[in-house]
């Protein structure tokens, strides 16, 4: 078995920026290039569930977290060869209480893929859109950090708080995490602010920033309502071209890294 390459932490604050979007497509892209890979949903909208139709949900991050559920028990093959998830539940978000009084509160997540790391080459974990115990929990799991910026006006505000939160818990929690990168999202071709907000965040974080950019398509819409990635519900969309673009993008990086 191999060591788990990469454990990436799918994080940002602020909501519909495509950050489940990102896992999902993310994680069904790494798979079609032989990857083996488990996705962690770990925000309780159960957003990324949804999204590659998972309905049966008994055992899920949550229970896992609680300790009422072995993680290898959690895991449920996907319709994505190579594809496993580990789902969630809305009881989830209980679990920003209920950590404040467990032993170890930061590191419960960690120890539970700890267990099963060694199956998979990738592990995305889909955190919710907040700071919380949650979050800090995925990023002390980690080795990096993705980070999806949508291409709008407010793009870069709450981006420094998100980059203090990952300096502390890199300080504090886990040496090693590093930021694998930011991917830009909803990239309207249509609209000039789109393009302004690209070249800004370029000329702030440089080669942090990837090449690839995520269009706004209504295919990638559409598809989580279907239970289907958007590569599979439409592989030649722009949208699904771009996150396999992504993907080769990521494993170039990884590769030249080695």
């Amino acid at each position: 078995m191999l060591q788990a390459q990469r454990i990436i932490a799918v994080a940002n604050q602020k909501g519909g920026v495509g950050k489940t979007t990102t896992s999902i497509n993310l994680a069904t892209a790494l798979a079609a290039c032989g990857r083996s890979v488990l996705l962690v949903d770990f925000d309780p909208q159960g957003n990324a569930s949804t999204g590659l139709g998972v309905e049966e949900r008994t055992h899920n991050s949550y229970s896992v977290i609680a300790g009422k559920s072995d993680s290898d028990t959690a895991i449920q093959a996907t319709q994505v060869p190579r594809l496993d998830i580990i789902p969630t539940i809305v009881d989830l978000s209980a679990a920003e209480v209920e950590l404040s009084d467990m032993p170890d509160r930061e590191f419960r997540l960690k120890a539970a893929l700890r267990k099963i790391s060694k199956q998979y080459q990738y592990i995305i974990i889909d955190c919710p859109p907040s700071l919380g115990m949650l979050t800090v929990n995925a990023l002390t799991a980690a080795t990096s950090v993705l980070v999806p910026l949508q291409c709008e006006f407010y793009a870069l505000e709450g981006l420094s708080q998100l980059m203090r939160t990952i300096e502390a818990v890199r300080a504090g929690l886990n040496g090693d995490l590093q930021m694998q990168g930011i991917v830009l999202t909803m990239f309207d071709t249509r609209n000039k602010l789109s393009a302004m907000v690209a070249n800004d965040v370029r000329s702030h974080f440089g080669d942090l920033v990837y090449n690839t950019v995520v269009p706004r398509n209504v295919r990638v819409s559409e598809a989580p309502s279907f239970g289907q990635p958007v590569l599979i519900y439409d592989l030649k969309c722009p949208g699904s071209q771009a996150y396999a673009a992504l993907a080769a993008e990521l494993l170039r990086q990884e590769a030249e890294a080695a």
